[in-house]
């Protein structure tokens, strides 16, 4: 089976492409999350005061600095403008959305990743009845070329994960835990916390457990197109429906 990747620029009304369309030199990439967009915004040069309050509009403003490489900030706004959104109509399509949406020049860029490639192409004449479109890249790719890095957005991979399960496994992280050989044990985290080695065990493996199952329909996406066995689980099955 082959993976199908496009990429595509679009025209329509939203105010991120309006703004990079006034000031060509900005780049705005958008992230969707469970419940806001986060948007990072980045420029050559030392912004003008107009586009400074146009960036105030956008949302509530995390991170802001102008030094000598330019603009870059990052604001956080709600996820009002996606009613209707071009995301859902990847998402009806069977087209695994790749973020960031990027917009420059007046311009939204988007990639898409499906397992059909007519999912595709009836994708692309849906978007073209109602906004200008155009195609940038239109290929099967094989295992080796699938964006690995880009296949989990990170909200999707943290899902149900809750507050304490994410900072137990932070601090496993980077106390060495998982690292061969371990450089800590589950007692000496706990004795850094304030609960229980037990609670603190069930907060970890919970995450874990999450987190795996999250990335699973990565994993699937990743090896989508491997004949490769290299566990040999495959002889082993074999082996023991003949045994049998």
């Amino acid at each position: 089976m082959s993976l199908y990747e496009a990429s595509f620029r679009v025209k329509h009304e939203c105010p991120y492409r309006e703004i990079s369309e006034r000031y060509p030199d900005l780049t705005i990439r958008e992230w969707y999350l469970d419940d806001c967009q986060v948007i990072e915004i980045t420029a050559p040069g030392t912004p003008t005061d107009d586009l400074l309050d146009e960036i105030d509009r956008l949302g509530t403003i995390l991170h802001e600095s102008i030094d000598d490489t330019g603009l870059h900030v990052v604001t956080q706004s709600c996820l009002c403008s996606l009613e209707d959104s071009i995301i859902e109509r990847f998402e009806t399509h069977n087209c695994l959305y790749q973020p960031p949406t990027i917009h420059r020049q007046g311009w939204e860029h988007y990639s898409v990743i499906a397992f059909d490639e007519s999912d595709i192409r009836t994708l692309l004449p849906e978007l073209e009845a109602d906004r200008d479109i155009e195609i940038l890249s239109k290929t099967a790719i094989t295992e080796q070329r699938i964006p690995h890095s880009m296949l989990a957005p990170v909200d999707q991979l943290f899902e149900d994960v809750t507050e304490r399960q994410m900072a137990a496994l932070r601090l496993a992280l980077e106390s060495g835990y998982y690292e061969q050989p371990r450089k800590t044990s589950l007692r000496d985290l706990a004795d850094q916390t304030a609960v229980a080695r037990s609670t603190y065990e069930e907060h970890l493996r919970k995450a874990e457990n999450k987190l795996l199952t999250n990335a699973g329909q990565f994993l699937r996406l990743v090896t989508a197109t491997s004949t490769a066995d290299p566990l040999e689980v495959e002889k082993t099955r074999q082996a023991e429906q003949a045994a049998d």
